[in-house]
C-alpha cells in the first residue's frame, strides 16, 4: 500500500474520503495537515458520523472533531507493536517519523505472523496412501505402506535392509540392543548433538563418553576420538560401539573415524537424523557405518509426524530389530516372550506419509540450501557473522541454517542477544545443541576435547539456528535478514 494513496486533508469532502475508502478497501485513512504531519486516522464509521450530524456529501472534513490517534514511532519491534494493538485495541496502526509523518501502516494480521524454525511441508501425493490404507482398513501398526516405505528408503540411499520405526531414538536403541551393548560397556558419542543420541546408551546400562566436533564440520573430531581409543585401551575398557552424530544435515568426516574404529575393532551406529539426503563423499550420510538411523520427526526435512528408521547391515540384523520393535513375539501359537522387546514399530498411515514425503526429498534439500545461500549472500558483508562450514567431501542438506557469531565481535552482539532480538519480530531461532558433556544428566561422563579446548563447547556459546524450512517465504527471509542486519 502507498501510503500517499491514503492520506487526505481537511479541504477533501466526505465524497472524497468515502469514495477512496471505498477504491482502496483498507478501512482507514489519514488525514494529515501541513507538512503532511497526521492529524487523525479516519474510518468508515468516521466518516458515517459525520454525515449523520451534516447530511451532506459535500461538506468538508473541516467538521472532522481532532482526535489523538494511537501511533508508533519508527525503530518499533513486532512484538512492541502488536502490544500496543491489543492495548489499544485497534487492528492498524501508524508508523510515524520524528516530523510525525506516517512512513507505513501495520496491519495487525501481518505482525503477528511468526516464523518458525523449521515446519513440515506436506506435498501432494502423501494424502494418496494415507486414504489408500483408511480404505483397505490398514490402520493399525505394520501393513504394505510400512513395507513399501522400508523398500523405498532402502532403495533410495542404497542400501538392502531397513527397519521402520516410531523414531530415530528407538532406531539407536535397537542398534545398541543388536550390539549386545550392556552394563558395564562403554559407548562412545558425539557430544555436539541433542540428547536423543546418547539416552538409549543409558538405557541399555551403558556409560557414554563423549567425543569433541571438529571446526572443518562441527562434528565428531577424529582427533579427540583417537584420545579417546587411547585412554580407553589404557583402561582395557575398549567401547562396545561409537555412535557419530552428521549434524544439522551434515555428514562428519566418516572416512577417517571409520579407519580408527576399524582399527580397534569398534562398530560405528551413524546417527544421520539430520542428515538424510546429505551426502559424504558421494556415498548417502547414514549408509557409512554398520547401522544408520533417520529421524522423521516433525521439524526434519521429511516427516512421517514422528518416526524414524533403521538401516541394517543383512537381513539377519534386520529381522531381529523387527522382532524386537514388536514386543518380541515368539512365533508361536500363543502370547510367549523368552527376550524383553519393545512397541516400536511405525503405523501403517504414517508410513503413508513418509512415502509421499519420500518422493520430494530432492525439492526439499533443494529449498533448504537455497534458504542457507540465501542467507549467506545477503549478509555476506557481515563481518561477525561465521557460517557453518561446508567442507569439500560433504553434500550438506542445511536441515538448519546454521550460524556463529565470531569471537572477536562486539560485546553487544551474542547469540543469546542475536536470538532475542529475532523473537522481538516474532522470529524463532535457538542456539546450537548444548554438548552432552554440559548436561546435567552427564555430568559425570567422561569427555574428549578436539584439541586444547572444547570445539562443541565454543560452537554452543556463539552458534544459532535460524529459521529454515523448505517452504520459506522471500518474506520470512527478508525479515530475518533485515532483523539481524539492526544489531549493533
Amino acid at each position: 500500500m502507498i501510503i500517499k494513496d491514503l492520506q487526505i486533508t481537511r479541504q477533501n469532502t466526505l465524497r472524497d474520503a468515502l469514495t477512496r475508502l471505498n477504491e482502496l478497501g483498507t478501512g482507514i485513512l489519514l488525514l494529515v495537515g501541513e507538512h503532511g504531519r497526521l492529524e487523525r486516522t479516519v474510518t468508515d464509521g468516521d466518516l458515517r458520523r459525520l454525515l449523520l450530524e451534516h447530511n451532506q456529501l459535500d461538506r468538508l472534513l473541516v467538521e472532522l472533531p481532532e482526535q489523538k490517534s494511537t501511533v508508533i514511532e519508527e525503530g518499533y519491534t513486532r512484538r512492541q507493536a502488536l502490544s500496543l494493538m491489543r492495548e489499544r485495541q485497534v487492528n492498524q496502526l501508524p508508523v510515524v517519523d520524528d516530523a510525525g509523518r506516517v512512513t507505513a501502516l501495520l496491519n495487525r494480521s501481518d505482525i503477528d505472523e511468526q516464523v518458525l524454525l523449521s515446519t513440515p511441508h506436506m506435498g501432494d501425493t502423501e494424502l494418496e496412501f494415507v486414504m489408500e490404507a483408511f480404505r483397505t482398513n490398514w490402520i493399525a501398526p505394520l501393513g504394505p505402506n510400512v513395507d513399501a516405505f522400508e523398500r523405498e528408503t532402502a532403495e533410495l540411499v542404497g542400501v538392502e535392509h531397513a527397519v521402520a520405526l516410531s523414531s530415530g531414538t528407538a532406531a539407536i536403541h535397537l542398534a545398541l540392543r543388536l550390539l549386545d551393548v550392556g552394563p558395564g560397556d562403554t559407548v562412545f558419542c558425539s557430544t555436539l548433538t541433542f540428547a536423543a543420541s546418547v539416552n538409549p546408551v543409558v538405557y541399555q546400562g551403558a556409560q557414554p563418553v563423549l567425543i569433541d566436533s571438529e571446526p572443518e564440520s562441527w562434528n565428531m573430531s577424529p582427533d579427540a576420538l583417537e584420545r579417546a581409543f587411547e585412554w580407553a585401551k589404557a583402561e582395557s575398557r575398549l567401547p562396545k560401539a561409537v555412535i557419530v552424530v552428521s549434524l544439522y544435515g551434515q555428514s562428519a568426516d566418516m572416512d577417517p573415524i571409520l579407519e580408527i574404529c576399524g582399527r580397534y575393532g569398534v562398530p560405528v551406529v551413524e546417527d544421520a537424523a539430520e542428515s538424510l539426503g546429505a551426502r559424504y563423499k558421494g556415498k548417502a550420510s547414514g549408509t557409512l557405518g554398520q547401522f544408520g538411523i533417520y529421524s522423521f520427526n516433525g521439524n526434519k526435512i521429511i516427516t512421517t509426524s514422528g518416526g524414524g528408521m533403521l538401516l541394517a547391515p543383512n537381513a539377519e540384523m534386520a529381522s531381529a530389530a523387527r522382532f524386537l520393535a514388536t514386543q518380541a513375539r515368539d512365533p508361536a501359537p500363543h502370547y510367549q516372550h523368552s527376550t524383553i522387546g519393545y512397541n516400536y514399530r511405525m503405523s501403517n498411515i504414517l508410513a503413508g506419509v513418509g512415502r509421499g514425503q519420500l518422493r520430494v526429498l530432492d525439492e526439499r534439500v533443494q529449498a533448504r540450501r537455497a534458504v542457507f545461500q540465501g542467507y549467506k549472500d545477503a549478509l555476506s558483508d557481515v563481518e561477525w557473522l561465521e557460517w557453518m562450514p561446508e567442507p569439500e567431501w560433504s553434500y550438506s542438506t542445511h536441515w538448519l541454517s546454521v550460524v556463529a557469531i565470531r569471537q572477536d565481535a562486539a560485546k553487544s552482539v551474542t547469540a543469546q542477544r542475536l536470538i532475542e532480538r529475532l523473537s522481538e519480530e516474532f522470529v524463532e531461532a535457538r542456539r546450537v545443541w548444548k554438548p552432552m558433556h554440559l548436561q546435567p544428566v552427564f555430568a559425570d561422563a567422561p569427555s574428549f576435547d578436539h584439541g586444547n579446548h572444547s570445539v562443541s563447547a565454543d560452537l554452543f556459546e556463539r552458534g544459532v539456528c535460524l529459521p529454515s524450512s523448505s517452504h520459506l517465504s522471500a518474506d520470512a527471509v527478508n525479515r530475518v535478514v533485515d532483523t539481524i542486519r539492526s544489531m549493533r
